[in-house]
């Protein structure tokens, strides 16, 4: 079982990564939101032991990104905050469990188990638009009989609007989705890769499936 822990008191974050790896889980840590939505956003984890309160990027705010993503790893919230207001926040937002601190260890881990028995959602493991088809299982992406040779941010970006497809996406949510960072809206690294995904997907092909909405960003539909 992967386990990643975002968790910006190092104490607190050593104590909770030594014993879940007694268990014989792995254990990744990370002190700040920043950080911990760039691992999370992956998909490599089982399970997503989150604080509230982190630097960089805040924990709700992690867990918010990584539901509108359509991520659903189970997240076990860690915090200090015990307000009423702030668990129906976070369980609201898209936590599976809540813990407060201080806590006791056997709990946490009878918490963590418990999330790790439930039953995984499948996903579809080809998306399609129109003829074009994305393997998200073997990460392939064809178009009609033709296979798409693609870099990894390109495979990032064309599956973000393929999961999306028919919404409007902005540049920064693009950004933020394949590269994992809030960047300088100035930049140019998303025309730059949507440019060569037309090349790779569009060009020959009659229908055009990829649009730009000016000012805006681009949509996927036929």
């Amino acid at each position: 079982m992967r386990v990643l822990v975002i968790e910006d008191d190092r104490t607190v974050g050593q104590f909770v990564r030594r014993g879940l790896e007694e268990q014989g889980m792995h254990v990744e840590l990370v002190d700040d939101g920043t950080a911990g939505l760039t691992h999370a956003s992956n998909g490599e984890f089982d399970l997503i032991v989150l604080d509230l309160r982190l630097p960089g990027v805040s924990g709700v705010e992690v867990l918010r990104t990584l539901r509108d993503r359509g991520v659903t790893t189970p997240v076990l919230v860690l915090t200090a905050q015990d307000a009423v207001e702030s668990k129906v926040q976070a369980l609201r937002t898209g936590a599976d469990d809540y813990v407060t601190k201080p806590f006791a260890f056997e709990e946490l881990l009878a918490r963590v188990e418990a999330l790790a028995r439930r039953p995984k959602a499948i996903a579809p493991p080809v998306l399609r638009v129109a003829d074009l088809e994305v393997d998200t299982g073997a990460r392939e992406v064809r178009r009609g009989d033709r296979r798409l040779d693609v870099t990894p941010k390109e495979y990032a970006v064309l599956e973000y609007l393929v999961r999306n497809q028919g919404r409007v996406m902005s540049r920064t949510l693009i950004t933020e989705y394949a590269w994992g960072y809030h960047f300088d809206p100035g930049t140019n690294v998303v025309d730059v890769v949507i440019n060569r995904l037309r090349k790779k997907v569009d060009q020959g092909f009659t229908a055009k499936l990829i649009h730009t909405v000016r000012g805006v960003g681009y949509v996927m539909k036929e």
